[in-house]
């Protein structure tokens, strides 16, 4: 038996998010599962570095499968291509070690969220970027989402829902820059609680507003309160953009990130 990681990028509008449901609905797991099991003649199960949502995208999911199928790592990339829809694709496969996990390997995670920022709604971001017409101050949401860094419990930036065994996460990174017309939130942490990312999104887009002070996610994230933090940004803007593995595992680097946004 040997094990599979993949490389795999996504637009995450036409489906009910990564996880397999329900015959019927549309998930990037089971469309995955369907074109790697053709390819390697039995079936396959895939484990992902982070489930997403419905309607979020990802432009470097990693993923791995166990298949006793020898087959190339190219056979793997163009197989599973020519059974994808287009709205998936595969970028890169590798034989990993038996050790490795895409979940529980990986060090950290980085999420991109991106705001279009105008009076008028755009059709060509539609479901690429959030709308949001009213003035954003980036420097300010920026500014704020400093008091984010660090080991926190981030209670009340996780949903409802969450199934997570603990609300303590370290984020490494957050940063908030203007681009034109748009606005591009990106944040690196070990690991995510469910809608964390969006409860963040939409916590700074009020500052960015003005509708409330720099300190206020400074006491949002003390309060430790969900219900006292504010709106949860749509899912349409939300990238996961990296996924990050001790180098030990031999796995090919994230391609640089060449698109911008409206630059």
């Amino acid at each position: 038996m040997m094990r599979v990681a993949l490389g795999v990028q996504y637009d995450g509008a036409g489906f009910r998010g990564w996880q397999s449901q329900p015959t019927g609905v549309r998930t990037v797991q089971s469309s995955l599962e369907q074109a790697l099991s053709k390819i390697a003649d039995h079936p396959v199960k895939l484990v992902c570095a982070g489930r997403t949502d419905t309607g979020v995208h990802s432009v470097a999911q990693v993923a791995h499968f166990d298949t006793h199928a020898a087959r190339s790592a190219r056979a793997w990339v163009l197989g599973g291509n020519a059974h994808l829809p287009p709205d998936i694709s595969l970028h890169w496969a590798c034989a990993a070690p038996d050790d490795f996990h895409a979940r529980f390997s990986a060090l950290a995670r980085r999420y991109r969220y991106l705001i279009l920022n105008q009076p008028q709604r755009s059709a060509l971001w539609r479901q690429r970027a959030t709308w949001y017409y009213r003035p954003l101050d980036a420097g300010r949401m920026h500014t704020a989402g400093q008091a984010l860094i660090g080991e926190h419990d981030f209670s009340a930036f996780r949903a409802a829902e969450c199934q997570a065994r603990h609300p303590i996460r370290t984020v490494f990174e957050l940063t908030v820059q203007r681009y034109g017309h748009g606005v591009a939130l990106e944040v690196e942490a070990n690991a995510f609680l469910h809608h964390m990312v969006r409860n963040i999104a939409g916590v700074l887009l009020a500052v960015g507003v003005g509708d409330q002070p720099v300190e206020w996610v400074r006491e949002v994230l003390e309060r430790r309160d969900r219900t006292q933090a504010g709106v949860t940004a749509p899912a349409d803007g939300l990238y996961l953009l990296a996924v990050r593995y001790p180098e030990r595992f031999g796995l090919p680097t994230a391609a640089p990130d060449h698109w911008g946004f409206m630059r």
